[in-house]
């Protein structure tokens, strides 16, 4: 058994518990930049290790209640039959160097768009975090379901999850958050988690049967995950979630970009231009949004004393 898989598999399972993040945005990148697997067997080993550890965060919610069936049913309709399409269209293509590169691209593009979900979820946070009439507002117990673009997040969702393993946890949680606004937040986590069982199951069907699965790359991946996964979620109250998630948009640009073939002096370059940017425009956003939030809260304040006797 190769233990510095198991340590590579540790790693990932202690930021998918700590912060809710899909394991294959960090786990198919991580092997084929570090290990140097292909990216096809990548794909192939990493849904099947995310095929065993997905139920388990899975049932927690459901036991907790904060899971929208409604919206499991609907974004599982889409994703299954699509995620082993995705598989099948890779089967399609033929030789094994043209699969290979459509994956790398694929997978490339699909690692900067689920870095650019994890701004777009944080900032959509934080609106709501410095928005002083949603606290106002009683809290909804029940979320109209959209059948039809539900569907399609889901059927979107599935054939990048079939082709890449990305996506899961980083693109449905940001379409959802756009489609559904309303939805509180452990609703949203545990919905996307759920919905990624059935979802990751019918792509690591696909794989097994068409991609390229090795047991001697998922068994060690595995005996670090599984662990990972447990401690992660025991630390996720104590470890700074923000810091976290700067270092992951940062890990999965880099890795991005890497894969899309941008030489290393300019990604060097690019990631820690990324870096400055990000710092000095995120604070700037923080502290317009928190005078809009003092200014909304004093304006609440005040015509709340001129309708009181």
């Amino acid at each position: 058994m190769d233990w510095t898989l198991s340590v590579a598999g540790l790693l990932v399972g202690l930021v998918v518990g700590m912060t809710g993040m899909g394991g294959g945005a960090l786990m198919t990148p991580l092997l084929v930049l570090f290990f140097h697997v292909p990216p096809l067997t990548a794909v192939s080993n990493d849904l099947v290790v995310s095929a065993v550890m997905k139920p388990v965060g899975g049932l927690v919610h459901l036991r907790r209640g904060t899971v929208h069936l409604g919206l499991v049913k609907y974004l599982s309709f889409g994703s299954v039959p699509m995620a082993f399409l995705g598989v099948v269209l890779l089967q399609a293509i033929g030789s094994d160097s043209s699969v290979q590169t459509v994956v790398r691209l694929a997978l490339g593009i699909a690692l900067v768009l689920a870095a650019v979900g994890i701004v777009a979820r944080a900032y959509v946070g934080l609106v709501q975090r410095t928005d002083p009439s949603r606290a106002a507002r009683p809290e909804s117990t029940e979320v109209r379901v959209r059948p039809l673009p539900t569907l399609l997040i889901g059927a979107l969702a599935g054939l990048i999850v079939g082709i890449t393993s990305v996506g899961s946890g980083s693109l449905v949680v940001v379409a959802l958050l756009c489609l559904y606004p309303l939805l509180r937040t452990n609703r949203l986590v545990g919905t996307d988690i759920v919905q990624a069982v059935p979802l990751v199951a019918a792509a690591a069907l696909g794989h097994l049967l068409f991609g390229d699965f090795h047991l001697d790359i998922t068994a060690p991946l595995l005996v670090g995950a599984l662990p990972g996964v447990y401690l992660g979620a025991h630390l996720s109250a104590t470890v700074p979630d923000g810091v976290v998630r700067r270092a992951l948009v940062l890990v999965l640009t880099a890795s991005g970009l890497k894969l899309l073939g941008l030489p290393t002096v300019a990604l060097g370059w690019t990631v820690l231009g990324l870096a400055v940017v990000g710092a000095v425009g995120w604070s700037v956003v923080r502290r317009r949004r928190s005078a809009r939030a003092s200014a909304a809260r004093a304006e609440l304040a005040e015509s709340a004393a001129g309708t009181s006797p």
